[in-house]
Parts: structure tokens; sequence; C-alpha cells
């Protein structure tokens, strides 16, 4: 609740929204809005939904995620009220990393994220060992990855990055050494490449996440 609420007073200031503004654009009261975002009542994941959506965040939803009971003395609350909010964002493939596809939502699978998104984040399915390392950092074959567009790419980030002769995206981390930029494998036999004007940076990769 609180991630959601940090995440909507935001956007509201970010774009001059006030509360009466929000309101009205919600078909309710302003006071109901003050309820919401100062925690004096929960919304339902509906109505965080629809927040969202009126702020232009369309590419974001709140979903739940249910805990079960820690002990038999939690068995008497209900489940539904054992939540987090968590934001959904769409598993896209690499060849289509380097595009932004508007109103083809269903065709994507969604995984959830505690993370709010500065843009149009979206997860990917890590493919082969160039970012598996021998120590440290090591980022495996299956891996999810969430990428977000909108971080800045600074040096010792992990970012996708496509050049302009390729069809796909790559995954690598982006480096400085005497001036120059390199993108770097985690997987030490494989290359370095020399960062240039001609490559791209699609996103940031904020989160790695993977399944058992």
């Amino acid at each position: 609740m609180d991630k959601w609420i940090e995440l909507v007073k935001a956007k509201m200031s970010e774009l001059k929204v006030t509360q009466e503004i929000l309101a009205e654009r919600l078909g309710m009261s302003q006071g109901g809005i003050g309820h919401w975002l100062n925690k004096r009542r929960e919304p339902g994941v509906e109505n965080m939904n629809r927040v969202l959506k009126a702020l232009g965040m369309d590419f974001l939803e709140v979903a739940l995620v249910i805990r079960e009971p820690a002990d038999a003395e939690d068995e008497e609350v209900c489940l539904t009220q054992k939540y987090n909010p968590y934001f959904r964002y769409p598993v896209r493939d690499w060849k289509a990393a380097a595009e932004v596809r508007d109103g083809e939502r269903t065709q994507y699978r969604f995984e959830l994220s505690d993370y709010h998104a500065q843009g149009t984040a979206f997860w990917l399915t890590v493919t082969g060992d160039a970012m598996t390392a021998p120590s440290g950092l090591s980022i495996g074959e299956g891996m999810l990855i969430l990428v977000d567009p909108d971080v800045a790419a600074q040096p010792g980030k992990l970012v996708i990055a496509q050049w302009p002769d390729s069809t796909e995206a790559i995954f690598r981390k982006l480096i400085e050494e005497g001036g120059q930029r390199y993108l770097v494998p985690l997987n030490p036999t494989y290359p370095k490449a020399l960062y240039t004007d001609d490559c791209r940076i699609i996103g940031v990769v904020v989160q790695a996440t993977a399944r058992f």
C-alpha cells in the first residue's frame, strides 16, 4: 500500500494533478482520494488500478499476492486481508525488446514485481551464459530480468543494448575504463565490446529473479 501511495503522489506532483483534479477524473469526491492517500481508508485493487490509469500509467497494474498464515493463531484473519501491492510487467522477447507496442498487452504474459518503474518496464528471460560469472554477481540462463528504459545508463549498471546491424538486443554490464565505455559480459570467456554512439541503450536492468 505504501508503494502505491508513494507512486501516485510522485506522479501527481510530476503532472501537477491535485486531489480535486484526480477526483474529477475518477468521478468521486476529493475527500475519498484524500482518505486513500493518507491511509485512512484502503482502496481495493480495482480502485488502485483506476487511479493508475487516471494518471496515465495504464502499463502498470496492481495485483494481489496472498500470504499464507504464519501459524495457527493467524487462521482467523481473512487471507484477502494479507496482501502487498505488486506491479505487473509484460515478459517480452529479445527481438521485440527495442520496440514499444501500444494496445497489444494481451499478447504478453505478465510477471509481478514490487518495483515501480520510471518508464514502460518489461521482463526479459536471460538466454545463454554471457552473464554467468564464476564468482560474485552472476545472472544465469532462464532468470528473469526487469528492464526500465527510463533509468539513466551509468557506468556500473547492467544494461540491455542493441547494435544498429543487429535484430536482437544483448545483455551486458556498462563500464568505463580510461575515458572509454565498454559493454562487458560477466562471463570472462566472452569478449568485451567498445561502446559507441551507434549502440542504443534500451534500458537498465533493475531486478533479476529466478524461478524454481
